[in-house]
């Protein structure tokens, strides 16, 4: 049976006595984990191709985002517009691209205060236990109990439409089922000895949840977060298309299928299209690549792939 080349290689390493450098182990790693999860890596192209297009907009989009072309309106894809004009003679390709900025923006900074908070609650929760536990969840089920929209809808008439108002509703509700996963792994932390003999050398209840707790959690808070970006992208891409996201004159996916789109959906269909493909793929890609670091990141699932 043939040898993996990756033991023959740690051979040639041990018996040359060179050792290879992190660059080439970051290599060997990436290659094993496209070999491995090929959707995964999809994944993770069609995410490294979302956070491009976010930090270079203005160098990748041909056009500004509310640039007015002459002479250009309702022009199908083709050669000079790729993905055709709109009906005020706007490039779709650039508002495309520069979409996705709003998408990062919104997207990161809602799982960011989300997983900042998530992390605050499930790890309490999960260390002190007790009256204090049965508390926080009672509180936790009834956050989860009101449906989504209504409270989104809710909080966003209230506080007005906007991006930084969008982040805050999306994180507060995004950081209910978080809690409880994250949660879930502190239970299974606090049971190993290793805790405990921190607490019998003196460690105090932050340094343990800091320094103990919070590092073997890290994985499980980064596969959540990963896999939340999308349901989050998503979910700004609908408040945008209701007409409580991210208001004009920024590009806004769901903004893009809504007013306009769906008015020129039979006559121009591009302009429908090509922002619903936007959305489809880039949620696609945060779901299968949350998928696959869910695999290796797990060591029980990990064990269970080889």
């Amino acid at each position: 049976m043939a040898r993996p080349v990756e033991i023959e290689q740690v051979e040639r390493w041990a018996v040359g006595g060179a050792r290879p450098g992190a660059l080439h182990r970051a290599l060997v790693g990436l290659a094993r984990f496209c070999r491995g999860k090929p959707l995964g890596a999809f994944g993770g192209l069609v995410v490294l191709a979302l956070l491009l297009a976010a930090a270079f907009a203005e160098h990748i989009a041909p056009y500004d985002f509310d640039a007015q072309i002459p002479g250009a309106r309702l022009v199908p894809p083709g050669t000079e517009f790729w993905f055709g004009t709109d009906n005020v003679s706007r490039d779709i390709f650039s508002r495309i691209v520069f979409g996705a900025r709003v998408s990062v923006t919104v997207g990161f900074s809602t799982v960011l205060l989300a997983a900042l908070l998530a992390a605050t609650i499930g790890i309490t929760s999960g260390y002190f236990r007790g009256r204090y536990d049965i508390v926080v969840q009672r509180i936790v089920d009834a956050w989860q109990s009101f449906p989504y929209l209504v409270i989104i809808l809710s909080l966003l008439a209230v506080l007005g439409p906007g991006m930084l108002n969008t982040i805050l509703s999306l994180s507060i509700l995004t950081a209910a089922a978080t809690s409880r996963v994250i949660r879930s792994a502190t239970l299974s932390v606090v049971e190993h000895p290793y805790i405990e003999a921190a607490r019998a050398l003196g460690s105090g209840h932050a340094r343990l949840m800091l320094r103990h707790i919070l590092p073997n959690v890290a994985p499980t808070i980064v596969v959540v977060a990963t896999i939340s970006l999308g349901g989050v992208i998503l979910a700004e891409s609908a408040l945008s298309f209701l007409g409580y996201g991210v208001p004009p004159p920024h590009p806004s996916w769901g903004g893009m299928l809504s007013g306009s789109g769906r008015t020129y959906m039979y006559k121009a269909p591009w302009m429908a299209i090509w922002p619903g493909v936007a959305i489809s793929l880039v949620v696609f890609g945060f779901n299968m690549l949350g998928d696959a670091l869910r695999d290796v990141l797990d060591p029980r699932l990990r064990g269970r792939a080889r």
